[in-house]
């Protein structure tokens, strides 16, 4: 129950922190370019790189604190981040050739998707 809640909370947060962005982006910016996608998604690399080395540095922190931070705050401000965490992980265990696949596919398929999404919804 901790954990849920603990995500709720770290999820809230990272979803209003990415909404911002997004306004703020928008009226700052004045751009058709996806600024603040992109800028959540480097920004959330960021947080959860930071994130890794100091919960395997220092283990005493509470794990519903790491569950709101990662999977709650992160999670929900960009699933990139978690994307690029475990291909860092990947390539800190030398599976490259899984890193590769990985990277290749989940682009791919994540854009072909969109597109047959896309499609998809112009018959509903």
């Amino acid at each position: 129950m901790l954990n849920i809640l603990a995500i709720f909370l770290g999820g809230g947060i990272g979803a209003l922190t990415r909404y911002s962005t997004g306004i703020l982006c928008s009226n700052l910016l004045k751009t058709n370019l996806p600024a603040a996608t992109f800028l959540v998604n480097i920004a959330g690399c960021f947080i959860i790189g930071i994130l890794y080395v100091l919960f395997v540095e220092k283990t005493q922190i509470h794990p519903a604190v790491k569950t709101a931070l990662t999977i709650g705050f992160c999670g929900s401000l960009t699933t990139f981040s978690t994307f690029s965490l475990e291909i860092f992980e990947m390539i800190q265990n030398s599976q490259f050739f899984n890193a590769v696949i990985y990277i290749t596919m989940s682009v791919i398929l994540g854009i072909a998707a969109v597109f047959l999404g896309g499609y998809c919804a112009k018959f509903l």
